[in-house]
């Protein structure tokens, strides 16, 4: 009988999974879990394919392993939980906020931001990684891209860190009634209608697109509504939890940091393998919609299915030497943001907050040591990171 467990809401197998991960990929790369009834895929190349099967394994019923299971009424729009054909057509409309244009444009504001946030720390001995940016550089860009006015942003991050917060050990409680609820944005859809700028809010008020089966028309409310749920629910507690990652990861490698502060060229790629070393998102489910086999066994459909994000970027079949950080990794693709049809939309955006945020740190602090002692973290498993990670800032 084998010992080989894995229980993705285990507080101390989430503390540092990454050895089970090696089992499940070397002893188990289709793993079942008899007590919370799921299958799981670990290895690079799984991962990878099941991400772009969108026939057999479906998002429809949601990304989260909880969410599968409960099979909860989906409101239309929620388009990442959503497949092909609908689900394309949706995403098109959304993508709009994520342009190159409104790329550039949502930078100068990222990094004015992040001067704003650092400034007033500039001589002193501490700061937050998470306090002081990740819990308010991407409520700020999200806002900025969809239209939310700067002093109803928190309420935006609040809401969205709320919904994934679950209890020690205990899967997230999910309503299977109400699970999407957009009725907290009507007040700004409101007065985007009277108040209308360059922002996603406006632009869907306005347009006029050709639905699945031929017609054209506008957005309802509600999926206006539930369009804005998606895209701030999804862009502000993950990439929060990026730069908790990026404090402790780069306190830990100090000669990588130190390459950093003196070439910021190396910044983007830097990014990249932080991504890969330690994703906000460890895995993403899916729901098994026709029979499926794995390694000689059939996975049958109605199952959910949870695929390891997290554990497929460190696998060594596909990244030499994996449980290394280094900044001057040729990476080629990791899974973090996805892959195939629902490719995080945001990807773009998180690049870029943590780019400038990493330069505009460096640019202040080039020299940290993390206070592990009162670092905190996220009590939740749809997002792995930290709710505090304070540094302590070398004098030179």
């Amino acid at each position: 009988m084998s010992d080989l467990y894995y229980d993705p809401y285990d507080v101390e197998i989430d503390r540092d999974p990454y050895p089970i991960y090696r089992r499940l990929r070397d002893e188990a790369p289709l793993y079942y879990n008899e007590r919370h009834d799921f299958w799981g895929l670990s290895r690079f190349a799984d991962v990878d394919a099941a991400l772009k099967d969108v026939a057999r394994l479906s998002s429809a019923k949601g990304d989260i392993l909880e969410v599968v299971k409960a099979d909860p009424v989906m409101p239309p729009g929620v388009f990442i939980n959503e497949d092909p054909p609908r689900h394309t057509v949706h995403r098109a409309l959304v993508a709009r906020a994520f342009t190159p244009r409104r790329m550039r444009m949502v930078e100068e504001k990222v990094r004015a931001f992040c001067v704003a946030c650092l400034d007033p720390l500039t001589g002193s001995d501490r700061f937050d990684f998470v306090a002081d940016l990740g819990n308010e550089l991407p409520m700020r860009a999200i806002g900025m891209l969809v239209g939310i006015p700067d002093a109803e942003q928190p309420k935006v991050r609040d809401h969205a860190q709320r919904s994934l917060r679950n209890q020690p050990g205990e899967p997230l409680p999910v309503d299977k009634d109400h699970y999407f609820d957009g009725d907290m944005y009507a007040d700004y859809v409101a007065w985007r209608e009277r108040n209308p700028s360059d922002d996603l809010i406006t632009e869907l008020l306005a347009l006029e697109f050709e639905d699945v089966d031929g017609t054209v028309r506008r957005l309802s409310k509600d999926e206006i509504l539930t369009f804005l749920a998606v895209i701030a629910g999804a862009g502000v507690e993950t990439t929060g939890r990026l730069f908790g990652w990026m404090g402790k990861v780069l306190a830990e490698h100090p000669g990588q940091r130190r390459e950093l502060a003196e070439d910021r060229s190396l910044i983007p790629n830097a990014i990249e393998e932080l991504l890969r070393y330690e994703p906000p998102g460890p895995h993403v489910a899916r729901y098994v919609a026709e029979d499926v086999r794995y390694h000689g066994t059939t996975v049958p459909a109605g199952s959910a299915m949870l695929l390891m994000v997290a554990s497929a970027n460190r696998d060594e079949r596909r990244f030499e030497d994996p449980d290394r950080f280094d900044i001057h990794r040729a990476i080629g693709t990791h899974v973090t943001f996805g892959h195939g049809a629902h490719y995080c939309l945001g990807a773009a955006l998180a690049r870029m907050e943590g780019r400038v945020a990493l330069d505009e740190v460096l640019n202040r602090f080039p020299e940290w040591e993390i206070d592990l002692a009162g670092a905190r973290r996220s009590p939740t498993t749809t997002v792995r990171g930290w709710d505090a990670m304070p540094a302590i800032i070398a004098r030179g």
